[in-house]
């Protein structure tokens, strides 16, 4: 049964008055007035009759409710793709792998943070073309879906990182404006230039090593300081169907069999070479930066990259990196040499 709205309080009183035999009198206009703005509120309050429901929105005066969100367009914690944003030297080297979406109508959703570290914090980002979303020509091998690392350098202000000058030394940028402005730390643009050294660097590095063959996550692309790479995990299915990326994890975590020990080795050394073929020496290099994805091994954290020719202290570093690593494989039971492995590579620089 339809329910009506409540009788003002005014029209009450006089009807009482009227059913005692008593004088009414007839309500004002500013009383009437009062009454249906009171009678409005409450239907605002209290929303449409049960009657109304499954009537058009108009009928029961909720045309001004928000509409619903547009899967074509982002929603929260969602960007579009910069895959096409950035400049193609910005981009990854080619052939671009079958797996990297390229599409415009992609978008990037954040979907957590996967490492925190002295100079940038690394996120993963899923990228992935909507349902429904008109087809293109791409270059890529046609992928819906793909994840990547986004590692977001700090600003020298909040960064942690107090070895730069051991690193930085005889590094040159591609201008020699930035060059001056990185040497004056007091000026705005110094800072900023000195702000995405650091993302350069890796960049760089990256596309040199990931062309030359050397064990590392493939460099998607560079945005001011934010470097897209390769995901390197896995996903798995939970018990409920839902599905969760994990991230491979560091060789410190790993006990790996003899034969695979000597795998990783074999792997761990080819890249180092690699590295040393183009005259850099990786700068930070231990188990904690290289990443055992099943039985591959993939270097990853290349800010630091040293040049073995114009840097003074190339070879004290490269020495530490060879030790480091030489340090973990002997502990657990194969027989490498520090001096032996540092002295190949140098000869492989030089």
């Amino acid at each position: 049964m339809p329910r009506f709205p409540e009788a003002p309080k005014s029209l009450l009183i006089h009807a009482a008055n009227r059913s005692n035999n008593q004088p009414s009198t007839r309500p004002t206009d500013d009383e009437l007035r009062t009454a249906r703005r009171a009678q409005v509120g409450r239907e605002e309050l209290e929303g449409p009759h049960p009657s109304m429901l499954g009537a058009d929105p108009s009928d029961a005066g909720l045309a001004h409710a928000d509409p619903a969100p547009d899967p074509s367009q982002p929603g929260p914690g969602q960007r579009w793709s910069t895959w096409r944003s950035v400049a193609k030297g910005q981009r990854g080297p080619e052939p671009l792998p079958d797996w990297l979406v390229t599409r415009d109508a992609a978008f990037d959703t954040e979907l957590g943070i996967l490492k925190t570290g002295k100079e940038a914090d690394a996120f993963l980002i899923e990228r992935a073309v909507p349902a429904g979303a008109p087809s293109e020509d791409t270059p890529s091998g046609g992928a819906e879906r793909c994840l990547l690392v986004a590692k977001r350098y700090r600003s020298l202000e909040h960064g942690q990182f107090h070895r730069g000058t051991e690193y930085t030394e005889g590094r040159r940028t591609r201008r020699t404006r930035d060059q001056r402005a990185m040497e004056d730390r007091k000026s705005a643009w110094g800072r900023a230039v000195s702000a995405t050294q650091w993302a350069d660097a890796e960049f760089v590095a990256l596309r040199g090593l990931w062309s030359a063959g050397a064990p590392v996550p493939y460099p998607v692309q560079i945005d001011g300081t934010e470097v897209l790479m390769e995901f390197v995990g896995t996903e798995v299915t939970d018990d409920m169907g839902g599905v969760q990326a994990v991230a491979a994890p560091r060789l410190t975590r790993e006990r790996p069999s003899h034969d695979l020990l000597e795998s990783y080795w074999e792997q761990l050394t080819h890249g180092m070479s690699v590295l040393a073929r183009l005259g850099f020496a990786h700068g930070d290099l231990s188990p904690y930066n290289i990443l055992a994805d099943g039985e591959r091994l993939v270097i990853i954290d290349l800010p630091q990259v040293v040049d073995l020719v114009a840097n003074p202290f190339a070879s004290d570093v490269l020495l530490r990196d060879c030790r480091t690593v030489c340090a973990w494989f002997t502990a657990r039971g194969l027989d490498v040499d520090a001096d032996a492995l540092f002295a190949d590579l140098l000869g492989q620089a030089l």
